[in-house]
């Protein structure tokens, strides 16, 4: 009796989980799903997990429906009648060997040949990036095109991508569910993947992760894969090769101060005397030249407006960082600050740059035109940016940047900074930054 009210009392809690289970299951959107590939090496393994489960289910039902059976077909009738003792069966023995073993065989030969498949080297034309794990963050070098990102990478559809997976410091994982399957990272070995991402799907933006614990911040080491044409791109890489430095607008030129009446006619007399009339065309007055090169002019990237919400971060802001977001920041008055002894250049390389050519922290060539900032953590805006760098430490468990804002508490060295930067000089910073587009 006991059992049973219990059970009674546990009812509601079941048929509430079964129920949100099902509400689950009615969702129309699964970005980070692995059972919607979109390239051939995601095929191949889903092809494989469909034949395992087949077989796997087929297994299960067996040795559930044969357990079954038996429970109900020699359960005790009667507490005076002792059953029949049986001792071995050599028929039902060769038979529960002999069924698994075919099973096992059916199960095998697609595992093997997708191992082969996942394993073989990567296309000779193949776009390699060298992918370089971090604690947090990562690292993609493009060593065919000669230049190097962070935590953001476009990659053509139709083009299969070789991946050359290393790490700087403990093992991580990468992994993009949709496009391809995990590979680790390790210390003092190389790893490879390669997948040929379908040449007719969308432009647009998967989300990728570490998916080997890592450390304090494992959970926040994210990254973008962005799909494009081929000719899109083209467009981002001749961008990504220009330099990443601030020009700013040049300055409008001063008029002439008009000179008075009297010096007027005096300088037309002389004119009078001394010239003929010219009836030369006047020349045509220059373009004004433009402040970016023509690589910046006709890049391509992807507009944040197309960049679906599952993309974006929502990661709230601590309440402990405080920050005038009033403030207007001048970029130029931010570069200086950039490359000044001992702030972000001691870290950061900005390519065309010669006092940025720090390689600790990400590169930060074009990082305006990236989606998020702190490893995918938080989206890439004045509001985030300016608080990163004010106190990184308290947005993000345990990252090597240090605390920059005048007074800030540091959450490592248990410690308030006693110098740093103000809030303008992080909103000049934060312009800077922005400006690299």
């Amino acid at each position: 009796m006991i059992g049973s009210h219990r059970l009674r009392r546990l009812a509601p809690f079941g048929v509430a989980a079964v129920l949100a289970l099902a509400l689950a299951a009615c969702a129309k959107s699964y970005p980070d799903s692995t059972f919607t590939p979109h390239s051939d090496l995601g095929r191949a393994i889903d092809f494989l997990w469909n034949r395992l489960m087949f077989f796997g289910t087929i297994v299960f039902v067996l040795v559930e429906g044969a357990l079954v059976y038996c429970v109900f077909r020699y359960r005790r009738r009667s507490e005076d009648v002792m059953p029949p003792q049986t001792h071995g069966n050599v028929v039902l023995e060769i038979t529960w060997t002999l069924i698994p073993a075919a099973i096992l065989a059916f199960i095998a030969v697609p595992t093997v040949r997708t191992i082969f498949q996942t394993q073989a080297p990567a296309p000779a034309n193949s776009l390699v990036i060298e992918v370089y794990g971090h604690q947090w963050w990562w690292e993609f070098r493009y060593p065919q095109y000669k230049f190097t990102t962070a935590n953001e990478i476009y990659i053509p559809k139709g083009r299969s991508v070789d991946l050359v997976l290393r790490t700087d410091d403990v093992i991580h994982s990468f992994w993009v569910p949709q496009l391809a399957g995990k590979r680790d990272a390790v210390a003092n070995h190389t790893n490879h993947i390669w997948f040929t991402p379908d040449s007719n799907m969308a432009t647009t933006v998967w989300n990728g992760f570490c998916t080997e614990y890592c450390g304090d911040s494992h959970g926040e080491m994210h990254f973008r894969v962005v799909t494009v044409d081929p000719a899109q791109f083209a467009s981002w890489v001749e961008h990504q090769q220009a330099p990443g430095f601030y020009s700013p607008a040049p300055a409008p030129a001063t008029p002439a101060t008009p000179a008075a009446p009297a010096e007027l006619s005096e300088a037309a007399g002389k004119a009078a005397v001394t010239t003929t009339p010219s009836t030369a065309t006047p020349a045509p007055i220059a373009p004004a030249t433009p402040t970016a090169t023509p690589a910046q002019l006709a890049s391509f990237v992807l507009p944040r407006a197309d960049v679906p919400d599952y993309a974006i971060p929502h990661t709230p802001l601590p309440d402990e960082i405080k920050f005038n977001d009033a403030l207007k920041g001048d970029p130029a008055a931010g570069e200086k600050l950039f490359v000044g002894a001992g702030t972000c250049n001691a870290c950061h390389t900005v390519a065309g740059n010669p006092l940025a050519v720090g390689m600790i922290g990400p590169n930060l060539t074009h990082v305006g035109s990236r989606i998020a900032i702190a490893a995918g953590m938080y989206v890439n805006d004045k509001q985030h940016l300016s608080r990163w760098i004010k106190n990184a430490r308290i947005m993000k468990s345990g990252v090597l940047m240090p605390t920059l804002g005048k007074g800030q508490y540091d959450p490592q060295t248990k410690a308030t900074t006693p110098s740093g930067l103000s809030d303008q000089q992080i909103a000049d910073l934060v312009a800077y930054l922005q400006a690299l587009k």
